[in-house]
């Protein structure tokens, strides 16, 4: 909301600068910002005297005018008719950039020959100085405009930029920055006048009105002026208009566009003479209807959209914009002018779907109040008897369903002092409010009974009017005091704690956490995982965001695929989301899944030589690694799934309790997502199920200050003997501390069904170095276990 400065001191006496208003209006909570209006920059346009008039030699209707611009004088051939001698106008010396009359594009001002005379400069128009669409003679200045300095200086006006929250639809005015300016500086408000002469029949013997559908139109009011005459609008008006970011149309349009500005409730005029059946009917659109909109456009209505209509077709779009058919033109002559109010919610979806967003709807979106009608209305009939003549009709049209009575809130003094933790008196208070234009009436020393105002929508409660109370005496006036008690324990979110814990450990084995969609399409939940049981929604953005994803794997290879195409190093992703089970009828069953992916080169490319592509088992060891730090034993059992390869998928098992998944993606996968034709590998662990199993202190084991001892020993075994239960025997061994496969063979000198299996065992104890009897008496019992259990033996 743009407000020149120049526009709000007529409502309200400031003494303060443009500045400290802006400062002040900051702190209260309307956040404004200083700037300067002019349409142009206006280089080398500066203000002249008229200090001589003469017939121009060679042409009846021009003159050669001499103009004093404070640096020295111009002759220059000037063809305007409403310029005298001792005239202040704006001088354009030759470089100024000025909008050309007749095209209306910019052009750069040169010396020029006019019917054999040099004119050397420009007096200049409010259409060729970006002003407004005048262009039938030079601009005229005061009076007292200073000789010789730049028009921007002299026609600048500040302006205060405000950023309105959406709860202030009041500040969306230039009345109610004035109350609230008047409020901060303890000064009176004054409103414009809006009493006007009618002279005309009454208005309910000319037009009537109807409102069909009461739910999207609380109130409609409209007036009726006869014999105006259409034409530009007072300099004045369109200085202002202009100011405030809006373009000057003509009389009729820039009143409706300067009342909303001014009190911030929207107006449209209609063309009296195209309203079929002099009657107005505010309903919703019927299947099929068409409206060509002002701005030309043809626009398919749906019967959720609120129109304006005549007796049969529709005239606007309610609250949005109105139609060509009924538009004000330069032969109107009667205009119906609307003031109404209308649904927020059916304002807002209707621009949405039209995508016809305007200054207006974003008013009626904010939800204005209906008593607001009437007093926009006859200070916008008034403004128009005035500006463009004509004769008013007696009274208004007003239909009025959606009448409610002014709401009154008990406010208790106590109150306000406790929840603003300021000492303030119950005068204090209703001279606070007073100022705002609440009614407020004491009830008792203690409490005061604050009727709300029509403009304040936004307050509803004692808690508001607290609020009212800490804006405008300053929130710099409630005192710092330390707490009346001990901040409570911090309550520890096991859940929260955890995920990051979980990051931590991903991070600092080598991976980068990623953020996908939580919603993605069936199609990439069958290519990757599964669609079954995926949940759809009821209103997609579009085919890609369909369903709620019910496996982090489409998220993580798209992303995957997406970062190969820049990155020919390993690659390494996790992400920690949430998937969604379909129940049927019920709610989806919400799983937090831990996932990651692997691929590419293990390492950078150095003089060692290449160290292999990610595999299986790359995954594997970061699964064991995170697993480990939450001191969580796991077991690796053989799986299958038809997205994984087949040999290359293990369970990740946690005593009784699957934990995840750990696999390399299949080919046909891994194609489908156009990845790169190298192995791929990826894990799922289940954070609800790992948070179960997961300790929450692990126990100290001190390191031994006794010397341990290495030996390997190889075993034949059947080939379907898996190594993890082999390893599994052996670490049951008292005094093995560390064990690790290192070898697997089966070929020549092992016989066929058999494979030769070597493992490296660490021997150590906690009270003594150990000697060589106990060491060979430690491996003859694992060799011993191992026959026993497994049926290995000792590969001579």
């Amino acid at each position: 909301m743009k407000v020149p400065f120049s526009w709000l001191r007529e409502y309200v006496s400031v003494s303060l600068s443009a500045s400290e208003i802006a400062q002040r209006l900051t702190m209260a909570g309307v956040e404004a910002n200083l700037t300067k209006a002019t349409r142009q920059s206006w280089d080398k346009i500066t203000v002249g005297q008229i200090m001589a008039l003469e017939p121009h030699p060679n042409a009846d209707r021009l003159q050669l005018a001499t103009i004093d611009f404070g640096q020295g004088q111009s002759k220059v051939v000037c063809g305007a008719t409403n310029v005298r001698i001792g005239d202040k106008v704006p001088f354009a010396q030759v470089g100024a950039e000025l909008v050309d009359g007749h095209s209306g594009k910019p052009v750069r001002l040169k010396p020029a020959k006019i019917r054999g005379v040099a004119s050397e400069g420009m007096a200049c128009s409010e259409k060729e100085l970006g002003i407004s669409e005048s262009h039938e003679g030079v601009l005229v200045l005061p009076a007292d405009a200073p000789l010789g300095i730049p028009l921007a200086d002299y026609l600048a006006d500040a302006v205060l930029d405000l950023e309105v929250t959406p709860n202030r639809p009041d500040c969306l005015s230039i009345l109610g920055v004035a109350r609230e300016v008047a409020a901060l500086t303890k000064q009176e408000m004054r409103l414009p006048s809006s009493s006007y002469e009618e002279a005309g029949p009454e208005i309910q013997k000319r037009v009537s009105v109807e409102i069909a559908d009461p739910d999207l139109c609380r109130r409609y009011c409209a007036s009726l002026t006869e014999g105006i005459k259409i034409g530009p609008s007072p300099a004045w008006m369109q200085q202002r208009l202009t100011a405030s970011g809006m373009r000057p149309i003509n009389n009729i349009v820039d009143i409706t566009n300067y009342v909303m500005l001014e009190y911030g409730q929207p107006l449209h005029a209609f063309d009296f003479r195209k309203i079929g059946g002099a009657r107005i009917v505010v309903r919703r659109a019927r299947a099929g209807e068409k409206l060509t909109s002002l701005d030309g456009v043809d626009r398919e209505l749906r019967p959720d959209m609120l129109v304006i209509a005549d007796q049969s077709i529709p005239v606007a779009i309610a609250g949005v914009m109105g139609g060509a058919d009924s538009e004000v033109t330069e032969v109107t002559t009667s205009v119906l002018l609307e003031s109404a109010n209308f649904n927020q919610v059916s304002i807002r979806r209707t621009s949405s779907g039209l995508k016809m967003r305007s200054e207006a709807s974003m008013r009626f979106e904010r939800g204005i109040s209906p008593e607001l009608t009437v007093p926009a209305l006859w200070r916008a009939t008034q403004l128009m008897l005035e500006i463009a003549g004509g004769t008013a009709s007696k009274g208004m049209a007003d239909v009025y369903p959606g009448k409610k009575e002014a709401k009154v809130i008990r406010l208790r003094t106590a109150y306000v002092m406790q929840l603003l933790g300021l000492e303030v008196s119950q005068e204090q208070i209703i001279d606070v409010l007073v100022s705002l234009g609440f009614q407020c009436v004491p009830a008792g020393s203690e409490n005061t009974a604050v009727t709300i105002p029509y403009w304040r929508t936004d307050v509803s409660e004692p808690a508001d009017l607290s609020e009212e109370v800490a804006r405008i005496l300053g929130y710099a006036a409630i005192p710092t005091t330390t707490l009346s008690s001990e901040l409570p324990r911090q309550q520890v979110d096991t859940r929260l704690s955890f995920r990051e814990q979980l990051r931590d450990l991903m991070v600092a084995a080598g991976f980068q956490e990623i953020i996908t969609y939580s919603l993605t399409s069936q199609h990439k939940l069958t290519k990757a995982a599964s669609a079954e049981n995926a949940v759809h929604v009821a209103n997609p953005l579009s085919t890609e965001l369909e369903y709620l994803r019910t496996s982090l794997r489409p998220g993580l290879l798209t992303t995957l695929a997406a970062n190969q195409k820049y990155e020919e190093g390993g690659i390494r992703l996790f992400e920690i989301g949430r998937v969604f089970l379909g129940r049927g009828s019920d709610l989806p069953d919400e799983r937090e899944i831990l996932g990651g992916v692997v691929s590419g080169p293990r390492g950078e490319l150095s003089w060692f030589g290449e160290k292999g592509q990610s595999d299986f088992f790359d995954a594997k060891g970061a699964v064991e690694s995170v697993l480990s730090r939450l001191g969580i034993e796991a077991e690796y059992e053989a799986g299958g799934e038809d997205k994984l390869r087949s040999g290359r998928v293990a369970r990740v098992v946690v005593g009784q309790t699957t934990v995840g998944i750990i696999g390399e993606i299949h080919p046909r996968v891994a194609e489908s997502f156009d990845l790169l034709p190298q192995s791929v590998a990826l894990f799922e662990l289940d954070i609800e199920n790992l948070l179960s199993v997961a300790k929450e202190k692990q126990g100290y084991h001190p390191l031994s200050r006794f010397p341990r001892s290495v030996r390997d020993i190889a075993v034949l075994v059947d080939v379907q003997v898996p190594a993890k239960k082999m390893l599994g025997v052996v670490r049951s061994v008292p005094l093995v501390s560390q064990v690790s496969l290192f070898d697997l063979y089966s070929g020549r000198q092992v016989p066929v069904g058999k494979k030769s299996v070597a493992f490296r065992i660490a021997y150590q104890s906690d009270s003594h170095t150990l000697t060589e009897e106990e060491l060979e008496t430690t491996e003859n019992e694992i060799l011993d276990r191992l026959a026993k259990d497994v049926g290995a033996a000792r590969r001579g």
